[in-house]
């Protein structure tokens, strides 16, 4: 199979070596926007801005320049872009005859001059849009990067509305050391993959604020509530939230160390101004680009989600760190399993 992945940040490059290694592996190539960065990449086997200490496969080709013209005759089209990136890509791509998927993960934030009431839209919302014939869908789950280059175990969610397609990233990708499991949802699967970003930030704050293991746990349970509500009102399935790519997801980024998004939780409870917290990272943390949106979409379809509202305050300067800590203590109490929060 010939894969072209667009993207040669942390994660377009892990996946492009993921499928380069696998046996009897397919015909792989990362593109880069920028022609030194790939020359660079191509020369030294290595993405060394973003994945420190680890090779390419021998199979593994970098390119530049071109893009569309080099993805004409490739079996399937990846994009390893920041959400920011996907519309303009897409558009690109609207008229190719394989199909594309996308790896980011978030709400795509409102565009400057969009109507009055105008909302931020999901992966597959935008691509029905711009490239509405595009034959599409995404790869999801808990997953860092730099354990996906390393070959470390895997599992990730193929979800698409096209069956084929999600068989497609099963035979891509799915080997020794990744486990790709095909889902029809891909409301659920994207709406898990972007909400779990903004509680990221908001357990991060928990754990930098020493508030314990009980309170940690509490979070992340009632942040997959908010998760699984906002999802179902979007027409999601809930069975997808208690999967990879949303209870799985969740757990990976609110307490892995490698999570940006628990970075710049973390970073806030030190006392960093929310710019420190996202120079700090030198990578896109997308929960603190997507909090506002979810929010928004959230307000819009009457879903209260009470951590993430309680997350953009914080974000836009309207809570300190100790105020968004006794605002979530002192909700008045609910049944745990009423529909509202």
């Amino acid at each position: 199979m010939k894969i072209f992945v667009i993207g040669a940040g942390a994660w377009g490059t892990a996946i492009a070596m993921s499928a380069s290694a696998r046996a009897g592996s397919h015909s792989v190539t990362l593109w880069a926007r920028d022609a030194e960065q790939a020359r660079q990449m191509q020369q030294e086997r290595a993405n060394t801005r973003y994945l420190r200490g680890v090779q390419f496969p021998a199979s593994l080709q970098v390119v530049s320049g071109d893009a569309v013209a080099q993805a004409a005759d490739a079996d399937l089209i990846v994009l390893g872009t920041p959400m920011a990136a996907l519309r303009e890509w897409l558009t690109q791509l609207a008229q190719v005859r394989v199909p594309v998927v996308w790896l980011c993960k978030g709400f795509e934030a409102v565009r400057a001059g969009a109507p009055e009431g105008s909302v931020g839209l999901l992966a597959h919302e935008v691509c029905q849009q711009v490239a509405p014939d595009l034959q599409c869908g995404v790869l999801s789950g808990p997953s860092f990067a730099d354990e996906v280059a390393r070959h470390q175990p895997t599992a990730l969610v193929a979800a698409s509305a096209f069956p084929g397609v999600s068989q497609l990233l099963v035979d891509a990708f799915h080997g020794e050391a990744l486990r790709v499991y095909a889902n029809s949802d891909i409301i659920g699967v994207e709406v898990g993959g972007a909400v779990k970003n903004v509680l990221a930030i908001a357990t991060g704050l928990c754990d930098g604020l020493a508030l314990g293991l009980n309170a940690r746990a509490a979070l992340i349970t009632r942040g997959l509530a908010e998760m699984s509500r906002l999802g179902l009102a979007l027409g999601a399935r809930a069975e997808t939230f208690m999967g990879l790519s949303g209870l799985g997801d969740l757990v990976l980024t609110a307490t892995g160390d490698l999570s940006r998004n628990r970075k710049v939780g973390l970073a806030l409870a030190k006392g960093m101004t929310l710019a420190q917290a996202v120079e700090s990272l030198g990578h896109v943390a997308e929960g603190v680009y997507s909090a506002r949106t979810v929010h928004a979409r959230a307000r819009l379809l009457g879903v209260e989600m009470p951590i993430t509202e309680t997350v953009v305050d914080l974000l836009d300067g309207r809570l300190a760190v100790a105020d968004a800590v006794h605002s979530l203590m002192t909700r008045e109490p609910r049944g745990e399993l009423d529909t509202s929060p």
